[in-house]
């Protein structure tokens, strides 16, 4: 056996994936696109990543045996080289070198166009049913079929995409019953998730000052809304040791943040409102009273679902987008 038939018939496998991962945080802390203090936290490293929580974890456990990364207060790693101080950036979007693992993991093509195909099935679904061509995708991005499949697949598993009862591929309108059934699920994971979180007190306490330092006299830009939403997702929820359960809880949002940015990008301003609801969340699990944090979360829960049905209702007069992708037919 040669040693590129020997990679290729190990590509998939748990060791190459935490390796490649470990390869490419590595590459961006040498290159300094990771600052000394920057933190390093587990699920949004494996959402940039497009892998699992336990893959991140054993490549940031690498990381810390070669004293690139340490652990700090807080939950996660902080970048090594710094006073110790803690530097909080949304990993999401921070600019990083990501080819290195592209190439890694053996499937460049899929890594390069999934961003791009996700974001316009997104703007699908508060607009009606479409089906996606795969034959059209591939054209699209001159990739092969099977390429398209193995996106559309794992959209399929963040609820951005079904598949049929004839086997296509169909974007389904996220109506005001599947919003419901979608913050009813909420109610459950997040609210079980919260009750066994492990955040640390001094980044939540550090969160609540910056939410409520955000402007009241003006509306909140949309991306400083998602990036404090998802820094308490982060802090709050996704801190559960449950990692099946972290994995349950963010499939089901993904559809649900993917509705709220077409919302907002139409021009429905964010709810200043629902991120005070966040703060007493967190002033309740500082103080220590987790049941009330709990029914105060689904509190917050139930007031956004109430927002999110009441925006649906006004952008049901809009006529949709006359610019989609030319893989997405009205079907």
């Amino acid at each position: 056996m040669t040693q590129s038939t020997s990679y290729a018939d190990t590509a998939d496998q748990a060791p190459t994936m935490f390796e490649a991962a470990a390869r490419l945080i590595r590459n961006n802390i040498m290159s300094g696109q990771l600052i000394p203090g920057v933190v390093l936290q587990e699920s949004a490293l494996a959402e940039r990543l497009s892998t699992s929580r336990a893959t991140v974890k054993r490549a940031l456990a690498v990381l810390a045996d070669e004293n690139l990364i340490q652990r700090f207060e807080g939950r996660g790693f902080l970048v090594a080289g710094g006073d110790g101080t803690p530097i909080r950036l949304d990993l999401r979007r921070l600019e990083l070198d990501l080819d290195g693992f592209d190439e890694t993991v053996g499937q460049p093509n899929w890594l390069r166009i999934q961003d791009s195909v996700a974001a316009e099935l997104s703007r699908c679904l508060v607009f009606g049913r479409y089906r996606v061509v795969e034959a059209l995708v591939a054209k699209e991005f001159d990739v092969s079929r099977t390429v398209v499949r193995d996106v559309l697949s794992r959209l399929q598993e963040r609820g951005l995409v079904q598949k049929s009862s004839n086997s296509r591929w169909v974007v389904e309108p996220l109506t005001a019953h599947k919003i419901k059934n979608k913050f009813e699920l909420r109610m459950v994971l997040e609210i079980a998730a919260l009750q066994a979180a492990e955040a640390g007190s001094t980044e939540l306490g550090d969160l609540a000052d910056k939410i409520r330092s955000v402007p009241s006299t003006a509306p909140v830009p949309p991306e400083t809304w998602f990036e404090l939403e998802e820094q308490f997702f982060d802090l709050a929820i996704l801190s559960t040791p449950n990692d099946d359960l972290a994995q349950y809880v963010r499939a089901n949002r993904s559809a649900l943040n993917a509705s709220q940015r077409v919302l907002f990008s139409l021009g429905l301003p964010p709810d200043r409102q629902s991120l005070l609801e966040l703060c007493l969340v967190i002033d309740l699990l500082r103080a220590g009273t987790r049941a009330a944090a709990a029914n105060m979360l689904g509190t917050h829960l139930q007031n956004a679902l109430n927002r999110t049905i009441a925006q649906l209702k006004i952008v049901s007069v809009i006529d949709p987008p006359t610019d989609l992708a030319p893989y997405l037919v009205r079907d």
